[in-house]
């Protein structure tokens, strides 16, 4: 039977490399198009639509990541596969969170290529077909679950600033969803037909933070060989999140501050002084007070950008939204898993609403799709949840398992990482070793999955690929 033909737009720098693989997609049926630049394919993208977006991974001006990144805020409706050498697998990994379908590291076969760029487009096809389902209760583009008198002060709260032109400052523990947040007040203000454009700041070193904000001139810098155009101005007419913006260095923090009130910068490297019009939503899980009395934040940015502040109560300051919270991920895990959801004995979600969540919602989460996966077609019962969690209350704690000390508590620090991974290791444990049907449970590709599992130390199995000729 043969594979369903799509759109694609091949996108690298290497003129003889994108040539190839159009000519190895247009021989399997595709319609192919190809461009040179990240830049040029932003742009030709709100133009054109694709079935698949095939990036390289290191570009001049934006990279391929970049792309990913900026495209993960902008409706383009493409499945993304990523081209990168074997040294680049993280960084390949990283596209896997903003959105990107998989990648196939160089050199690769033809074989290879059609197989992956057939399935990202039956994958994006039978999303189209479950999207085009209503959903019950008309959720609307952005979902923020929960009718507690918390979340209702903060949905009215968004609503009265969306549709103004402030400044925002969003302030919530690590997994409060301040994000969603921040895509929420977008989705709701006038600028919402342009650009949200995010820069995660931890991320990135001072040296390389004002380029990414502002960019840069070639020759700027050591390394600099091309120009590339900064956050601010991809973000021009729309919205710019600077998410952890408390790890923004003191000196860039002036520059910033001058860009909030003239709405002007220089790009490194430039005399030139350019104009933008950009709404800036920013995101910390820091007291910004604390940090300014010690003297790591800026006191009058920290005025610019609290202009209005949104706080987004812990999900044990809102137990009353828990049941629907777990309702909401366990149909959102049946319909990726193509299941009927799992269901909780009335114990299970007692120990749920009950528990103290220091990871908020984005532990929840975690824990409802481990237990969709390693349930099948049975009821949840407290005794296989409590042992998932850090500290469960001590009446649903199996005896032999002791209660852990505050303090210990707290050294844990639950990370996404270290969650990652347990989901990873028992879905593949459920599977008896399969990869294949493991990244088909966890709705990820197989590369993204032995990526994974070769980063924790799992040993790779043999393969012999057929190089590209």
């Amino acid at each position: 039977m043969r594979a369903a033909s799509g759109r694609v737009l091949v996108v690298d720098d290497n003129r003889h490399a994108r040539e190839s693989i159009a000519d190895v997609l247009g021989r399997a049926g595709h319609q192919v198009q190809c461009l040179a630049s990240a830049i040029e394919a932003v742009r030709y993208l709100e133009r054109q639509s694709f079935d698949v977006v095939i990036t390289d991974l290191q570009m001049p001006g934006m990279s391929g990541l970049e792309l990913i990144h900026t495209l993960e805020q902008r409706p383009h409706g493409a499945q993304i596969l990523m081209i990168t050498a074997h040294a680049s697998v993280a960084s390949a990994v990283d596209a896997m969170r903003h959105g990107a379908f998989d990648y196939i590291e160089k050199p690769f076969d033809v074989d290879e290529l059609e197989l992956l760029v057939a399935r990202a487009i039956e994958h994006g096809r039978s999303l189209d077909q479950r999207q085009s389902t209503p959903l019950s209760g008309g959720a609307g583009p952005v979902a923020m679950i929960g009718d507690s008198l918390p979340m209702r002060t903060l949905h009215t709260r968004i609503q009265q600033v969306a549709r103004t032109a402030e400044t925002v400052l969003i302030t919530g523990e690590s997994g409060t969803g301040k994000e969603l947040v921040a895509r929420a007040v977008h989705s709701a203000s006038l600028r919402a037909a342009a650009p949200l454009v995010s820069l995660n700041c931890p991320v990135l070193s001072a040296h390389l933070m004002e380029s990414e904000l502002f960019g840069h001139e070639r020759g700027a810098f050591t390394g600099a060989d091309s120009p590339r155009t900064g956050r601010f101005e991809l973000a021009d007419g729309g919205t710019i999140l600077l998410d952890e913006i408390t790890e923004i260095d003191l000196g860039l923090q002036a520059k910033l501050l001058r860009v909030l009130q003239e709405r002007t910068f220089e790009k490194v490297g430039s005399s030139r002084t350019q104009e933008i019009d950009v709404r800036v939503l920013a995101t910390t899980n820091r007291d910004l007070r604390q940090e300014v009395a010690a003297g790591r934040f800026r006191e009058d940015l920290y005025y610019r950008l609290a202009v209005v502040p949104l706080a987004i109560p812990p999900l044990r300051e809102r137990r009353e939204d828990i049941p629907q919270l777990v309702q909401h991920f366990l149909k959102r895990a049946a319909t990726r898993l193509q299941r009927e959801p799992c269901l909780l004995q009335p114990a299970a979600l007692d120990l749920l609403v009950e528990y103290h969540w220091p990871g908020n919602v984005r532990e929840l989460e975690n824990i409802v799709t481990r237990a969709s996966i390693l349930n099948i077609g049975a009821t949840v019962s407290a005794a296989e949840l409590r042992d998932w969690l850090i500290d469960a209350p001590s009446e649903y704690r199996s005896p032999t398992v002791p209660a852990r000390p505050t303090e210990a508590i707290k050294e844990l620090s639950l990370n996404l990482d270290d969650m990652e991974r347990k989901l990873i290791e028992a879905t593949l444990d459920r599977f008896a070793g399969h990869r294949a049907k493991t990244a088909e449970a966890l709705g990820i590709g197989l590369r993204t999955l032995s990526g994974k599992l070769k980063a924790y130390g799992y040993a790779p199995r043999e393969k012999n690929f057929a190089k590209a000729s």
